[in-house]
């Protein structure tokens, strides 16, 4: 599994336009897996029941992650909407997204090359709006050591920009450490190498 972070959308953002007398409105929101992805279609059609086509695309978890990716024409040509909507979104890096554009029809055709322009231009254009942060991919890390070595223990968790979930007091202080997949195991043999070795990580015996 890649451990490398990624962008994700900050919040939802529409962008409307009018082209040729129908209207097109994008929706771009964050939808952590495929089940979100699919609720927030949902959620996005039953606001536009009305409408012609809610057509969409998502990219459920990683940005290149394929096997998260979904896309629908709802009625429109194949290949029009659903297809151009998931190019935008798969080709911006951002991953943890899903698109939703409800057009309504205005009476003039607009041709497959005008709808393929429609669909994959509203998405285009509503991922300028579109803040992102980043998500990073983390892991717990249990860890025995003595109570005197519990400040070097958060000495070292502040410099792996980690953080302390829990911690039980006994003979020993047990503590449960929230790190970047990606630093783990530099931040296990830093800990080894200051502590001189007496701070142990019970997973790895």
């Amino acid at each position: 599994m890649n451990d490398q972070p990624y962008q994700v959308p900050k919040a939802m953002v529409v962008f409307e336009e009018e082209i040729k007398k129908s209207i097109f409105i994008t929706y771009l929101a964050r939808t952590s897996s495929v089940d979100d992805a699919k609720a927030f279609v949902a959620e996005i059609k039953a606001k536009h029941s009305d409408a012609r086509h809610n057509c969409w695309g998502f990219v459920a978890g990683r940005p290149e992650d394929s096997m998260k990716w979904g896309f629908s024409d709802d009625g429109e040509p194949s290949g029009t909407a659903g297809k151009p909507i998931l190019a935008q979104l798969s080709g911006s890096g951002i991953g943890e997204i899903t698109a939703v554009v409800t057009r309504y029809y205005g009476g003039v055709r607009l041709g497959t090359g005008g709808l393929v322009k429609a669909y994959g231009g509203g998405v285009q254009q509503a991922l300028k709006l579109i803040e992102t942060e980043e998500k990073r991919i983390t892991d717990t890390v249990i860890l025995h050591c003595d109570y005197n070595l519990v400040s070097l223990v958060e000495t070292l968790l502040s410099q792996f920009e980690g953080i302390q979930v829990d911690a039980q007091y006994s003979d020993k202080v047990v503590m449960s450490v929230e790190l970047e997949k990606r630093v783990i195991e530099e931040f296990k043999i830093a800990i080894i190498n200051k502590s001189g070795a007496k701070i142990e990580f019970p997973s790895d015996t």
